[in-house]
């Protein structure tokens, strides 16, 4: 939890995050922390399955998170399991506060770093690098005359009318809109700058999302996905390096019987330890408490 979670997770980067806002004290920072740690321990501990972790029916608020939440009737500071509906924003990692916080800017969202991390950590799929000379201060675009840039999406859909920039920005940006109603440290809001938020996009294979809600829909339609996305990560974190072309057979083999529990979590476990690469690791490479992803 705390080594593997906190680095998938970014959950470390907590410690370092200053978010340009009074309501981020060291006490919510520590109930974010709390809050998405024991949503994976729960995935252990009840051996679930690993898209648990997208679509749980419940989350752990205390007074203070419930706040930011929006959520009623939860008291005091100690951490206490709490239901929430299936129309719920909340459901899952990608509406904890921990995932909104590390994945923004101190003084804004960023949809691209948003997208980014879930297409790398829950798709798992690389995104490359900016070109060299590409601007990625957005505040630095040059907006032409007659052009309305209100909202950061407005300069987010300018940036990415430049040839160069589109083909990356295509992948992750839809996937960062849908999550805009989400402030910099994770609070509902209806705004941006005074303006209504735009989540409305589609993915790169034209799948049309406008919500969270239908961003986590989207990713539990690709849940074999999903799981090799995280299976590589634990593997990577097990083998202390990372993951070569020629540990994708034991992959598929963990993922085959993976699939016929409902990629539950000790099935996962079970087939990286018994996996060719994890049998034959040399001992030089036990690095289980300082490796990951």
């Amino acid at each position: 939890v705390e080594n593997f979670a906190g680095q998938w997770l970014r959950l470390r980067e907590l410690d370092t995050a200053l978010p340009q806002d009074n309501a981020f004290t060291a006490s919510l920072r520590d109930s974010y922390r709390e809050e998405t740690e024991r949503l994976f321990y729960d995935l252990i501990r009840e051996d679930r399955s690993l898209l648990h972790l997208l679509n749980a029916d419940y989350t752990w608020l205390n007074a203070e998170l419930a706040a930011i939440y929006g959520i009623d009737n939860v008291r005091g500071a100690y951490m206490r399991k709490v239901a929430l509906p299936e129309s719920s924003p909340r459901r899952g990692l990608l509406g904890q506060g921990s995932i909104l916080t590390a994945t923004s800017v101190a003084n804004r969202t960023s949809p691209v770093i948003r997208g980014e991390w879930i297409v790398e950590n829950i798709l798992g799929a690389p995104v490359p690098v900016p070109p060299p000379g590409v601007e990625t201060d957005l505040s630095g675009e040059t907006v032409p005359a007659g052009r309305v840039v209100n909202t950061l999406r407005d300069r987010l859909e300018l940036h990415r009318e430049n040839p160069t920039c589109a083909a990356c920005h295509q992948v992750m940006d839809p996937v960062g809109f849908a999550l805009e109603n989400f402030d910099l440290i994770g609070r509902w809001r209806e705004e941006d700058s005074g303006y209504p938020v735009n989540p409305v996009s589609a993915l790169v294979d034209g799948t049309p999302i406008a919500s969270p809600q239908d961003l986590r829909k989207a990713l539990l339609a690709r849940g074999d996905t999903v799981a090799t996305a995280f299976t590589e990560k634990l593997l990577t974190y097990a083998l202390g390096r990372s993951i070569e072309y020629y540990d994708m057979p034991a992959v598929r083999k963990i993922m085959t019987a993976a699939e016929t529990t409902d990629y539950r979590f000790s099935t996962v476990i079970l087939g990286i330890v018994a996996s060719l690469p994890f049998q034959y690791k040399s001992a030089s490479t036990n690095t289980l408490t300082t490796a990951g992803p």
